[in-house]
């Protein structure tokens, strides 16, 4: 679960390490994010000569939550760290690498290039 002022790691080499969260997108009274949802983002930490610069607001997916989600099958998973992959207004990924686990909701909400690039789906 993302809400606003939620800091996020970075799972792709766009450049940015860290992002606060300052909007969910989808609603006026939309509080909450889960996987697979697009919010906005503000970079707090970037690499040194990157693509994405400190103070920049981006769009973003969120791919990892530490809140567990339920399946249909009954199960739950939960990753380690609440992690995003910045995106570019056709939603495809800012970066050419995705780092660490991803789940397997962003194929339902049509997050191809994400799935293709990640080394393992959840």
């Amino acid at each position: 679960m993302i809400q606003q002022e939620s800091v996020l790691e970075v799972a792709d080499n766009s450049g940015a390490r860290k992002v606060a969260c300052i909007r969910v997108l989808g609603g006026t009274r939309r509080r909450y994010a889960s996987i697979g949802d697009i919010i906005v983002v503000s970079v707090k930490d970037a690499n040194p000569n990157s693509r994405v610069k400190k103070g920049e607001v981006r769009r973003a997916v969120v791919v990892r939550t530490k809140k567990n989600i339920g399946r249909r099958d009954g199960s739950y998973i939960k990753f380690d760290d609440n992690a995003a992959v910045l995106i570019d207004a056709n939603r495809e990924p800012v970066g050419t690498r995705i780092f660490g686990p991803v789940a397997r909701e962003l194929r339902a909400r049509k997050f191809m290039r994400i799935i293709s690039l990640a080394p393992e789906v959840l």
